[in-house]
C-alpha cells in the first residue's frame, strides 16, 4: 500500500514563504511522476507542479517563477518550496505520485495539507 505523508502547510502572511514535503512509503523512482496540486474551496483541484523520474519539471503559469518542485530519492520525499504567495495561494495542497503499468494508470494521493496566506 503506498503512502503519501504531507507536511509543511500553515499560515503565512502575503510575500513570505513554505515549504512542503511529501514523504512516500517505497521508492519514488516507481512513480513515472510526483506532483503538488492543490484544491481551493469552491474551486477545483489544479495542477500546482510536477516532476518526472528523470527530473523533468512542469509548472502551471500562475506558479511559475515563485514555487520550485524538487526530489530527494534518497529520502523517497519530494518538496514544494513556494515564496512570494499570495492571498489567492491558500488552498489545500495535495500529493500525487503517478504510475503507468502498460495501458494501465493509477494516481494515489496524500491527505493534503492547508496553506494559508493572509493579506
Amino acid at each position: 500500500q503506498v503512502q503519501l505523508v504531507e507536511s509543511g502547510g500553515g499560515l503565512v502572511q502575503a510575500g513570505g514563504s513554505l515549504r512542503l514535503s511529501c514523504a512516500v512509503s517505497g521508492s519514488i523512482f516507481s512513480f513515472n511522476a510526483m506532483g503538488w496540486y492543490r484544491q481551493a474551496p469552491g474551486k477545483q483541484r489544479e495542477l500546482v507542479a510536477r516532476i518526472t523520474s528523470g527530473g523533468s519539471t512542469n509548472y502551471a503559469d500562475s506558479m511559475k517563477g515563485r514555487f520550485t518542485i524538487s526530489r530527494d530519492n534518497a529520502k523517497n520525499t519530494v518538496y514544494l518550496q513556494m515564496n512570494s504567495l499570495k492571498p489567492e495561494d491558500t488552498a489545500v495542497y495535495y500529493c500525487n505520485a503517478h504510475f503507468k503499468l502498460g495501458l494501465n494508470e493509477y494516481d494515489y494521493w496524500g491527505q493534503g495539507t492547508q496553506v494559508t496566506v493572509s493579506s
